[in-house]
């Protein structure tokens, strides 16, 4: 996890001095990092909605929320696959692409990703039991081995994030001539920086994983399939999302002072500031230009009074950071459209969760029958994951040209030798190829749990339905 380089700076001009190669290195580990990161959340917390349902079908004898967390499972466990190989190619391009880090810095960068990899084969492991145990296991025991998934997916969560948070408040090591001779690794891992970027991202990826799967029920009640284990589905993965995201927004307030305070180049770029001074206006939209900027909308004050609550809040601009290591205006520029769409985003969710709160107060069970209602959360899985991809962007983009601030430029680290373009294109098959496969599977099992009639019973110690009820369908058209 180095660097994301959007497509917006494709068109921008090489420094002088940078390495041929800092542009495809740049250009892979944007793709592959922008790829898992998709992912991630549904490692994280769909296991966790599906332990939800779970729950609910032993406690109150439910039987769509069980049939609905045999599903998840599946679709857990495909995800989990393509993670394990989207995860593992982004580990050797550490290694092959930027070899001034793993080489300098890896007794330090490389600890995290230790305790993450820990993490990972617990996660697999248990992963596996719980898919085995459906038709094998008492219901309580099957319950429990999957507690184990979501914590260590968690606990994987946090590794990861602690080397990022790390590239960017570095601590826990010291540097003589260049060299790392001593780690601390308790320091390493909580640095900083880490206590706010990882609850960032975990609530993040309940955000995500919920409104993609109340997506999914929301198009199944657009098409008329609006049935208890449809609203079940629905209601499970948007009221958790829904119950995140003001959390999350606050949380992202606290971060966005603590990068004003810790991180004043990226704070710069955030804001769009080319020159240091208070009164700081708010710039929405607009874009960097020759250290001028150009067709943005100012609310006057709003950005100093954001930062430190005081309209004259002073906020350093780009002309403090020193030229030879200060961000292009194409970079800043970029910075600020991700936070600009990140926060737009955020509330364009939380205004969705507070349409569905005011429907659920008038009428419990109204949102079902709001076809605009049920466009707009359809929609909310996909403005979820704009809105994830913006902020790795702001996090990344935001800590150019530095791959670790203060120590190592992301010039210095990058591979020197070989030609980096044909393993980009390599890269690029193997994603694409498995990205394929995921739909067609995920699409497969789909279908086939539309056409299962009476016959199959996939919840095998349920409470069983009415005699001439269907168990997998439960109602005629019932779909993932």
């Amino acid at each position: 996890m180095t660097t994301i380089h959007p497509l917006a700076h494709h068109l921008a001009l090489a420094a002088a001095g940078d390495p041929q190669q800092l542009l495809p290195a740049r250009e892979q580990m944007a793709f592959t990092l922008g790829f898992h990161i998709i992912l991630v959340p549904f490692g994280v917390a769909l296991t966790t909605l599906m332990l939800v349902a779970h729950y609910r079908g032993l406690r109150k004898g439910d039987t769509e929320a069980l049939l609905l967390a045999r599903r998840w499972s599946k679709v857990a466990a495909v995800l989990f696959a393509v993670g394990a190989i989207t995860g593992t190619v982004l580990s050797f391009e550490l290694g092959i692409l930027w070899p001034g880090l793993m080489g300098n810095y890896g007794s330090a960068f490389g600890f995290p990703f230790a305790i993450e990899g820990l993490f990972f084969f617990l996660e697999a492991i248990f992963v596996s039991i719980y898919i085995y145990g459906w038709d094998r296991m008492r219901p309580w025991a099957h319950f429990w081995s999957g507690v184990p998934v979501s914590l260590a997916s968690i606990g994987g969560t946090a590794s990861v994030v602690a080397a990022n948070a790390w590239m960017n408040q570095p601590g826990g090591i010291t540097v003589r001539g260049g060299e790392v001779v001593a780690v601390r690794p308790a320091e390493v891992f909580f640095n900083g920086a880490f206590w706010m970027e990882f609850l960032h991202m975990l609530i993040a990826a309940y955000i995500v994983a919920g409104f993609v799967v109340a997506g999914v029920y929301a198009v199944g009640m657009l098409r008329g399939r609006r049935d208890r284990y449809h609203r079940v589905g629905f209601l499970v993965g948007f009221v958790t999302a829904a119950c995140a995201l003001p959390v999350q927004i606050l949380v992202g307030d606290t971060i966005a002072r603590q990068v004003f305070n810790d991180e004043p180049a990226k704070f710069a770029s955030i804001e769009l500031l080319p020159e240091t001074g208070g009164h700081v206006s708010e710039t929405l939209g607009g874009v960097l230009v020759d250290g001028k900027v150009r067709y943005g909308i100012k609310v006057p004050d709003m950005a100093s009074l954001l930062a430190g609550f005081e309209p004259s809040t002073t906020i350093k601009g780009l002309d403090a950071v020193p030229a030879e290591v200060r961000p292009t205006d194409a970079q800043a520029t970029v910075v600020h459209w991700a936070f600009d769409t990140m926060v737009g985003t955020s509330f364009l969710m939380l205004a969705v969760a507070g349409w569905f709160a005011l429907l659920w107060w008038r009428r419990r069970a109204g949102f079902a029958s709001s076809r605009w209602f049920l466009r707009a959360a359809s929609g909310c899985g996909v403005v979820a994951i704009v809105c994830l991809e913006s902020g790795w962007i702001v996090t990344e983009v935001g800590r150019q040209p530095w791959i670790v601030v203060g120590h190592l430029l992301t010039r210095d680290a990058v591979a020197t030798e070989g030609n980096l373009w044909p393993f980009f294109g390599a890269v690029l098959a193997i994603y694409f190829a498995v990205g394929a496969a995921a739909l067609w599977a995920l699409t497969s099992m789909k279908r086939r749990w539309r056409q299962q009639g009476e016959e199959a019973v996939l919840v095998p110690y349920g409470p069983q339905p009415p005699p001439g009820r269907r168990t997998e369908s439960l109602d005629e058209g019932k779909g993932a």
